[in-house]
């Protein structure tokens, strides 16, 4: 068993302990008079200004995946890993031209979720049902990848044993955080990561400017860093600098797929439509770009971990150890803070996210049509605490010397929910029922090709690329599932429009999707469904 790191250890716990505190004290910032509701402790009262909604964003979209999956990935199979790059780049123009209509018929007419939208869009609860199932099955995954940072850094400093130690002890550190993350977000809903977000963003830009100029020095420059890369997927003959002929096609799958999932997910929204204005959220597609300079710097890492000699059997111990070997102790502890930090916001805001779905639209639509917005965020804060269950299973029971594929995993899963939500913001031209019938083909052909790629070490959901039929290259399997997911889509419309199938009533008009309330009137939304249209 590994001795403890005490400096590291002790200064990781403070950073721990201080946004514990912070927290459970986020309840009462901005606090309103009506706080049982979904939108008070879901959604922050919708109040959040271009930086709370930057720093929320951030905290949310870059997480223990960027410090610790990416560079991960690119310690073990090299340039390949940096697809997490591009697709950070290609998501922004993206979203500028959807987010602001989601967000404005979402205030008009209450929308809390995606599911929400879909529902009163194409009048159909099934439909409605399949993207919030879809939403809380996707979450998981990524809010046990987040876990997993917590446990990398805690096993760096000699937390929790080896791989040898008995599985509650060395399963303890991710029980810990389990009970510290939920319990501050039932407690404190949104408004804890909300809070929490501006030390995690700061803390990394702080670790991240240091270890960028301070590791390169240590090590002879980028030039020593880059030739020992080299030399050692050349050794390997696996991974490289540069991707080769059968990797390029994963490479740009992986990224475009990426890309048209991350705002799919329900922690995305959620910390969108937290926001004050459409306008807000123009703003931040501009300027949340800096945080990819960010990922593309921390995702060097993983270059430098192999010029730094680090061996580890775990690919996600690579950047801690990283840490804890060039870094006095005490910076080791910031770092590991960091990163710890880093994953905590956005399980938070991931796990209200997917209880928001239950509660809206399973609970609400299907088991209490008649809840109080009382009861709603009653059930929310006790699914919020499910979920994270939910995700200690992924934990336990998945590989998890290749992170990155959680996320993948999930990937597949909410991208075939893209047609209906993104589809639905721009035109009513696609059946309800053929959408419908799309994220099924999707969802069943993405899982059952996840199933069947394996590693050494894992006989089934090894990874998310798999051979494309009728290509012959590797790609992302989501990337594939969402183009059988359109085709059937659009074919099906063409039919159940010939036979005019029932379509269901649009709650919306085309005046929904441009008005923006500005700052006014922000807690005074109507309930679902309960529209003029």
């Amino acid at each position: 068993m590994k001795d403890v790191n005490v400096v590291a250890l002790c200064v990781f716990v403070f950073f721990f302990l201080a946004v514990t505190v912070m927290g459970f004290l986020a309840a009462k910032w901005r606090r309103a008079e009506n706080e049982n509701s979904l939108d008070e402790w879901g959604l922050g009262g919708r109040s959040f200004g271009t930086w709370v909604t930057w720093f929320l964003l951030g905290g949310d979209l870059y997480t223990a995946y960027t410090f610790v999956a990416v560079p991960a990935a690119i310690y073990a199979a090299g340039a390949a890993g940096f697809f997490a790059v591009p697709y950070t780049i290609l998501v922004y123009p993206l979203i500028f031209t959807f987010l602001p209509r989601l967000w404005s018929v979402s205030h008009k007419h209450g929308y809390v979720t995606t599911s929400d939208f879909v529902r009163g869009r194409f009048g159909s609860k099934g439909l409605s049902l399949a993207v919030a199932v879809t939403g809380i099955l996707a979450t998981m995954p990524y809010i046990a990848l987040q876990l997993v940072g917590i446990q990398a850094v805690l096993d760096v400093m000699g937390v929790g044993g080896g791989e040898d130690t008995h599985w509650f002890v060395k399963d303890l550190p991710l029980l810990i955080a389990f009970g510290v993350l939920a319990a501050y977000t039932y407690s404190s809903g949104l408004r804890a990561p909300a809070l929490i977000a501006f030390v995690k963003d700061t803390l990394i830009y702080l670790v991240i400017a240091v270890a960028i100029i301070y590791i390169p020095i240590k090590l002879g420059g980028f030039g020593e860093i880059f030739a020992a890369a080299d030399e050692k997927f050349t050794a390997n003959k696996t991974g490289g600098l540069v991707p080769g002929g059968a990797g390029q096609w994963t490479y740009a799958t992986l990224a475009l797929g990426s890309a048209l999932a991350l705002f799919m997910y329900p922690h995305s929204i959620t910390a969108t439509l937290s926001s004050r204005s459409r306008e807000v959220i123009r703003r931040n597609t501009t300027i949340l770009p800096l945080y990819s300079l960010m990922l593309g710097l921390l995702a060097l890492l993983g270059f430098m971990a192999i010029a730094a000699g680090i061996k580890v059997q775990n690919g996600q111990l690579a950047i801690p150890q990283l840490f804890e070997d060039m870094f006095p102790d005490w910076f080791a502890g910031v770092a590991f803070a960091a990163i710890g930090i880093g994953a905590l916001v956005p399980a938070a805001i991931m796990s209200i996210a997917a209880a928001n779905l239950f509660t809206r639209n399973i609970y609400k639509d299907f088991i209490k049509k008649d809840a109080t917005p009382a009861q709603e965020t009653k059930v929310s804060k006790l699914v919020s605490l499910l979920v994270k269950v939910g995700a200690l299973v992924f934990v336990l029971t998945m590989d998890k010397t290749v992170a990155i594929n959680f996320q993948l995993l999930g990937g597949i899963w909410i991208l075939q929910t893209f047609p209906a939500l993104v589809g639905g913001l721009f035109t009513r031209w696609f059946h309800r029922w053929a959408l419908l019938a799309g994220w099924a083909v999707g969802m069943v052909y993405g899982t059952i090709a996840a199933y069947n790629v394996s590693t050494p070490k894992q006989a089934h959901f090894g990874g998310s690329s798999a051979e494309i039929p009728g290509i012959g290259e590797i790609g992302y399997i989501g990337l594939t599932a969402f183009v059988l997911n359109v085709l059937v889509t659009v074919v099906l419309t063409f039919v159940l429009k010939a036979v005019k199938a029932p379509e269901g009533v649009d709650e919306t008009s085309p005046a929904d999707y441009t008005a923006d309330a500005g700052d006014a009137g922000v807690r005074d939304l109507p309930k679902v469904g309960a529209g003029s249209h």
